[in-house]
């Protein structure tokens, strides 16, 4: 499958049909799976790329139910909600690494939607000057990091392989 998948109403790009054919099965699978829901205004320069798609105050996450498409318009139902929701796109763009749907509606030709599994959102831990220590381990070597204010002790098994890129980006 390629990585980006675009559909677009009254395109005559030959693949459009295939391509809307696969974001409606992309759709459908989504079915009973936790999915972000994320709404954004299209910057001036309509390059969505420019997008903050951090969690925000309005986004959403929930189990979408019943998706599909009729014609070319998404529905689905909401957990607790018994009436049923719709948009009709004039596009459509799958980004099937991130498994992200890029909703464009054509009743607000500002907004996009993008809807997809929800990130994995990193615990961040951030050491200033930590005390280290590197131990061999077999072909591998052990670098453990210890922060004793707060009393965190991390250690990484690096391969040569990470040893070397390590070792080529670190300033001479």
């Amino acid at each position: 499958m390629q990585p980006r998948l675009i559909w677009q109403q009254n395109s005559d790009n030959p693949e459009n049909g295939s391509n809307f054919a696969t974001i409606q099965q992309w759709w459908a699978s989504l079915h009973d799976k936790k999915i972000a829901w994320r709404q954004r205004i299209i910057p001036q320069t309509g390059d969505v790329s420019e997008l903050n798609w951090e969690p925000q105050r309005f986004d959403e996450e929930f189990k979408l139910q019943t998706p599909q498409i009729r014609g070319i318009t998404l529905y689905w139902y909401k957990p607790g909600i018994e009436q049923e929701r719709s948009t009709t796109p004039c596009k459509l763009e799958l980004d099937s690494h991130s498994q992200q749907l890029y909703i464009y509606p054509k009743s607000q030709p500002e907004l996009v939607i993008r809807v997809g599994v929800p990130e994995i959102i990193y615990q961040k831990i951030e050491l200033k000057n930590p005390q280290w220590q590197s131990t061999p381990a077999g072909e591998s070597y052990i670098l453990t990091l210890r922060d004793n204010q707060q009393q965190l002790e991390i250690k990484l098994t690096l391969s040569p392989e990470h040893i070397g890129q390590l070792k080529e980006q670190l300033p001479e």
